[in-house]
């Protein structure tokens, strides 16, 4: 597929922010680690969990992007796989948000379960975009990535502050 050889850049770009950001998050949460607790723990899964998924996901279609002389079905199948994961587990997590009172801003519930949502849908209809040969379909995959790895940078800078908020309340 010559036109993925053209993204080559932008693939390895994101998939290297998706790959840092998720490693900067795993030291957020060990700084922050007296934040979490048993009794926090749905939560802590409900908000955490699904941004480093969407960082992951991010890494691993940049990844298989990269696969050098792939198929086309293979990069469709891949973009299939991870979108239909990644739709479980926002859908999972934007019914969590709604059913706890965890958070009261409409926004969380947007970037947390909304937003990662919409871009695992684009996912599925860039995969089915690959498959039918359209021309846009890795338009339509950038900008999906795009909208996880900006949506879960928000996500991951507003449970680094919650921490620290509320580390200095327990001070």
């Amino acid at each position: 597929m010559d036109d993925v050889e053209r993204w080559h850049d932008f693939f390895l770009l994101l998939g290297t922010a998706g790959a840092t950001l998720l490693a900067l998050l795993f030291v957020a949460v060990s700084l922050g680690a007296g934040f979490l607790s048993d009794e926090r723990a749905r939560a802590t899964r409900a908000f955490f969990s699904p941004v480093v998924v969407h960082f992951s996901a991010v890494f691993f279609v940049s990844a298989v992007a990269l696969v050098p002389g792939h198929h086309t079905a293979m990069l469709a199948a891949a973009l299939a796989a991870c979108a239909a994961c990644g739709l479980v587990i926002s859908l999972y997590t934007t019914v969590e948000l709604l059913r706890h009172a965890w958070t009261t801003y409409k926004q969380d519930h947007l970037a947390y379960g909304m937003l990662p949502t919409a871009g695992y849908f684009a996912w599925f209809a860039a995969a089915a975009m690959i498959w039918f040969g359209r021309e846009f379909a890795l338009d339509v995959v950038a900008g999906a990535m795009l909208l996880l790895l900006l949506v879960n940078i928000r996500n991951a800078w507003d449970l680094t502050l919650s921490m620290v908020r509320r580390q200095s309340t327990r001070r």
